[in-house]
């Protein structure tokens, strides 16, 4: 449209120039007059022209330079507010850091002063001759065992392994399960059959069940802050919920990491938890009211109560896949289990749900069992079909280690007054 304006003014300017110049031919001006008219007509309506777009244009750069400094206001403004947010954010990260450097350093002061306790008291015994196993003759090798775990646990020779535990049947990882290996001084991983049967006795599991706390806490930490959205089953002994003189610490530790409670999932043995003490129970009360939660492992007993379960915030069940199968039988309306004769083998996972507690088949080694997990209504899996346990890589197993020097200062005091 612009491009037909500046030709259709010309021809109008033309027509009434060329009309003024008639006007002047036909009042007896004559041919000269009339040509001088017309010229001077043009003349006229450009110059007039020319100031009219002129102004225009002054007046739409006037406009323009203001809506510019009405953005470049808009923009300072939210620079500014940009820069504040910024500001905040970084004050807000800092004092996040500090919160949880002052955290980590409780955590670490706290794992201190409990395996400082059990290392004396461990030191003392092996000074005096006195350990709580059976007699050399009993169990050869019984001290050098012992010694063996106490190096390890002192020299911080402990390492930490993760399991997948898999949803169904999608294979999804959902949470892991942390064990504790132990390394001698030539390297060799000490399998827990060989240092529980030891560290038992001697009242080392707090010290271990510490050492493993520690790292899953570090490590759920470490997951968050890549957005994993995963749990870890924790390993936990009924001696060390029973310990008096180790709970109350253990019970602040995790009351400073209760924002982890959905995580870190607290698991027993079975018969240890039918077995616990009246403070074993409370304990765990205790840890309930905090938020966390507990798991079964080792089930070989089915007919549970699933109401006290649920009361005592257990809300998983880790049973052999074989073990499942081992149980079924044949009966007139379907496969049942024996210990369970009057439901139907598929729904013993739908009553568990009915009261808040997940079933988790373990040990699974090949498709088959899969399959026949599948039949059972389970939604959860662990074996090594779906991962064996590997081992935290050392980086990030070293940021997970409390200090060193203290776990070795106790006994080298120790030693030096002995000497």
């Amino acid at each position: 449209m612009r491009r037909l304006i500046l030709p259709l003014l010309t021809a109008s300017y033309f027509s009434l120039s060329l009309i003024f110049a008639v006007l002047i031919w036909r009042n007896g001006g004559g041919w000269g007059a009339g040509v001088a008219g017309l010229a001077g007509a043009l003349g006229l309506c450009f110059t007039f022209h020319g100031l009219i777009t002129g102004v225009l244009g002054q007046s739409a750069l006037r406009k323009e330079v203001e809506t510019l400094r009405h953005a470049h206001r808009l923009l300072v403004g939210q620079i500014e507010q940009i820069d504040a947010r910024v500001g905040e954010v970084l004050e807000t990260v800092a004092l996040d850091a500090q919160r949880r450097s002052e955290e980590l350093s409780t955590e670490v002061q706290m794992l201190e002063d409990l395996v400082t306790r059990m290392s004396e008291r461990l030191d003392e015994r092996l000074a005096d001759g006195v350990v709580g196993g059976p007699a050399d003759g009993a169990r050869p090798g019984w001290r050098e065992r012992l010694q063996t775990v106490r190096e390890a646990l002192v020299s911080g020779r402990v390492d930490l392994y993760l399991q997948p535990v898999v949803n169904l049947p999608q294979r999804r990882t959902l949470f892991y399960e942390s064990y504790t290996r132990l390394r001698d001084e030539s390297g060799r991983v000490l399998m827990p059959a060989e240092f529980l049967t030891v560290a038992e006795p001697e009242g080392l599991v707090a010290a271990v069940d510490n050492l493993l706390l520690f790292r899953c806490v570090q490590i759920v930490r470490r997951l968050a802050q890549t957005d994993k959205k995963v749990g870890i089953f924790c390993n936990i002994s009924t001696s060390s919920l029973s310990d008096e003189g180790f709970f109350p610490q253990f019970l602040e530790l995790m009351a400073q990491n209760r924002d982890l409670a959905g995580s870190v999932i607290f698991e027993i043995g079975q018969s240890a938890y039918d077995t616990r003490t009246s403070t074993a129970a409370r304990n765990m009360a205790r840890l309930a009211e905090l938020g966390f939660r507990f798991s079964l492992d080792k089930v070989r007993r089915l007919d549970m109560d699933f109401q006290e379960l649920a009361r005592s915030d257990v809300r998983f069940l880790k049973i052999g896949a074989q073990s499942l199968q081992d149980e079924i039988v044949e009966s007139g309306e379907g496969p049942v289990f024996r210990a369970l004769p009057d439901l139907a083998a598929q729904d013993f996972a739908t009553l568990a749900r009915r009261y808040g507690v997940d079933i988790i088949a373990e040990k699974i080694e090949d498709e088959r069992q899969t399959v026949e997990v599948l039949e059972l209504d389970i939604a959860f899996g662990q074996g090594h079909l779906f991962g064996e346990p590997r081992a935290i890589r050392g980086a990030i197993l070293a940021e997970t280690d409390p200090p060193a020097d203290y776990l070795q200062a106790p006994l080298r005091r120790r030693a030096g007054e002995r000497a």
